[in-house]
């Protein structure tokens, strides 16, 4: 049975601490919207040595590609990529923990480091790599991640309308993306687009996905001003528009239109399978929060002379907040164990994880408001930025909707 190494709960300890010195005191501005998120992760990242982690990693992992190009074998020396993986033991820590308190760090942190980041690792050429990655990885610029359209939503590739077109050896980009996280603020964003040839009978549903690197400020390219939401506020959220944005070849993803290297649908399914199983380790933070807080208030709220903990119906509440976090914990703790042993966990089944844990997130967020009753509704009692919190999870990376298609797809196929 997979256990927290005493390594895990060092780190654990120390997250908390910093956590109760530099984010809890700034809650209420990053929830507002008044304070993005991006200085506090780059303090987090230089506190606990993950900049450094990261920098190294890359340069074992260029090393390696540059041996490789030379037809050289270099020896194997852990981790290439630095950092803390979202399916490792402490990259689930880190999430967890502080998804509990502000979920929208987690999220703007996940997005420009493993979505934005992870695919020029997967899918960028050597150069494109050495030139984005190292300031990418250590939060240095903020990276954003852009599939959704207002008329695509959960059909992605189908009814994506923003492409591109071929002028000599540049292309031309013209569309929208929206609920772009980070999208206000990112420095280097991932846009995917269909690539137009001028073939009226090839159906625009079924043409090629292309996926290109943008920086902030290129001529046509304009970035909204964040959205008012729900929940998950401390994480900007806005649209990027694409007037005749002129690319070069250079910031195609892979720097080729071959499928087998360059297709941007299979380069988008990779970043879907990681962002799932993060999602679960964020929903356990939530439900660990909301178990805690429930604890607590039912040992000191008082009713007819009572703590409410003493009511069944309270203890109810208290156990099935258990069963939740037991059923999410052991389905992160999978993940761990097979990423460690590099067996990967299929989209199919990260989309189980993600349905069941979002699920699981709401509901205990939920319950845990009505455990508090009026108090559970007021903002002072945190059980409320929780649960709106929580609701984002069964939208966001993929409504759990198109979750049930990837799995019974994987059952099927």
């Amino acid at each position: 049975m997979y256990e927290w190494s005493d390594t895990d709960l060092m780190f654990r300890d120390a997250l908390r601490g910093f956590i109760e010195k530099e984010i809890k005191p700034h809650v209420d501005k990053l929830e507002s919207g008044e304070l993005p998120p991006f200085d506090i992760i780059r303090k987090l990242y230089s506190t606990f040595g993950i900049d450094e982690m990261a920098r190294e990693g890359l340069e074992r992992a260029f090393a390696k590609e540059e041996a490789k190009e030379r037809g050289e074998t270099l020896p194997e020396s852990g981790e290439g990529s630095g950092g803390f993986s979202g399916a490792g033991s402490m990259g689930v820590i880190l999430n967890s923990e502080i998804a509990g308190v502000s979920l929208g760090l987690i999220t703007s942190m996940g997005v420009s480091t493993g979505l934005a980041a992870g695919t020029l690792r997967s899918r960028g050429t050597l150069a494109q790599k050495k030139r984005w990655l190292p300031e990418l990885v250590t939060m240095e610029k903020v990276g954003a991640w852009a599939i959704t359209e207002p008329d695509s939503g959960s059909d992605a590739f189908g009814g994506m309308k923003s492409y591109v077109r071929r002028d000599g050896d540049d292309y031309i980009l013209n569309g929208q993306k929206t609920f772009i996280t980070n999208g206000p603020y990112a420095d280097v964003t991932i846009v995917y687009a269909k690539l137009d040839e001028g073939d009226a009978s090839v159906d625009r549903r079924d043409r090629k996905v292309l996926g290109f690197v943008l920086d902030k400020g290129m001529e046509g390219f304009t970035q909204s001003p964040p959205f008012k939401k729900m929940g998950m506020n401390s994480s900007p959220t806005g649209e990027l528009f694409f007037d005749n944005v002129r690319i070069s070849k250079d910031r195609l993803l892979g720097e080729t239109e071959n499928p087998a290297k360059g297709d941007g649908k299979s380069s988008a399914k990779e970043s879907f399978a990681a962002e799932r199983i993060g999602i679960a380790s964020i929903a356990l933070g939530i439900i660990n929060e909301c178990q805690r807080l429930s604890i607590d208030y039912a040992k000191t709220r008082k009713l007819w002379g009572k703590e409410i903990g003493q009511f069944q119906l309270i203890q109810l509440k208290l156990a099935e907040m258990e069963v939740a976090r037991l059923n999410v914990q052991n389905m992160v703790f999978n993940a761990v164990e097979r990423t460690a042993a590099g067996n990967k966990v299929t989209l199919a089944e990260a989309s189980a994880m993600k349905l069941y844990s979002s699920r699981a997130a709401t509901e205990v967020a939920m319950e845990a408001v009505q455990l508090f009753g009026g108090n559970g509704y007021m903002a002072e009692y945190k059980v409320e930025q929780l649960a709106r919190d929580a609701k984002s999870l069964m939208i966001y990376a993929g409504s759990n909707e198109i979750q049930v298609t990837h799995i019974a797809k994987g059952l099927l196929a």
